[in-house]
């Protein structure tokens, strides 16, 4: 006689079932655009470099770089939400609200996760600004460019055909990454604006000695990393043919 089983979700998996597509909402986003924005700014700087726009944004996001991200969020979490009350100050939608698709649950999301999302990218943003710039600069030098530029073609093709295409690279392994680690939460942002996501879940189960929780977390974390990663060697080929070349 055949024995059957009924699987039952443990909590773990509810949990982090609930947690996840917060994240990938909010740091999906935010890292996404980052990355977009920092990239084509890094790339035009390193095109005009040494001039008063480079001084100045170089300056400016090496700074915001460096400094505390909680920091940034505390700030912008007192100024635009306590005192000039544009925003509020935490959770991640109305409380008086259920989840949908609903277009009022949507646009109450968007005004909550603002603060939170503007938080991320101005700490992400000046990283992926200064490794594109730096990756320019030094590829405005090799004999590939300096050939290209002499045959006379249009500097718009220049900069993204062959320029752009070329410093990309080293940003988009750090994409990569940075995807994978997207469902380990934002923690202490999360925590400052009481998200819901995997970050501030993870910051309860620490303070709570819950480990089943917590090595769930990591394992979901380690695997997204390795998925991520998997995938862009893959599309590795693509931006670079040199990789997919056998000889």
């Amino acid at each position: 006689m055949g024995i059957s089983f009924t699987y039952y979700p443990s909590p773990v998996i509810n949990i982090i079932e609930y947690a996840l597509p917060w994240d990938l909402a909010l740091l999906g986003v935010s890292t996404v655009l980052s990355f977009l924005v920092g990239t084509f700014l890094g790339l035009i700087i390193g095109w005009r470099r040494g001039g008063v726009a480079d001084s100045f944004t170089t300056s400016l996001f090496s700074f915001l770089n460096s400094f505390p991200y909680f920091w940034i969020a505390l700030g912008l979490l007192y100024v635009l939400g306590y005192v000039y009350k544009i925003f509020p100050v935490g959770q991640a939608y109305s409380v008086s609200l259920i989840p949908s698709l609903s277009v009022q649950f949507v646009e109450s999301y968007l005004y909550h996760a603002t603060l939170p999302a503007l938080t991320l990218i101005l700490v992400s943003l000046g990283g992926w600004l200064l490794l594109t710039r730096n990756t320019a600069i030094t590829n405005l030098f090799e004999d590939y460019m300096v050939f290209f530029e002499s045959t006379g073609i249009p500097k718009r093709r220049l900069l993204f055909n062959y320029l752009g295409r070329n410093s990309i690279l080293p940003s988009f392994t750090s994409f990569a990454i940075s995807l994978g680690l997207i469902d380990g939460g934002a923690l202490v942002t999360e925590v400052v604006f009481s998200y819901p996501g995997i970050g501030y879940v993870l910051y309860q189960a620490v303070l709570n000695d819950d480990y089943p929780l917590i090595q769930g977390i990591f394992l979901i974390i380690t695997l997204a990393v390795l998925l991520t990663n998997y995938i862009v060697d893959l599309l590795y080929g693509v931006l670079d043919p040199r990789v997919g070349s056998n000889e």
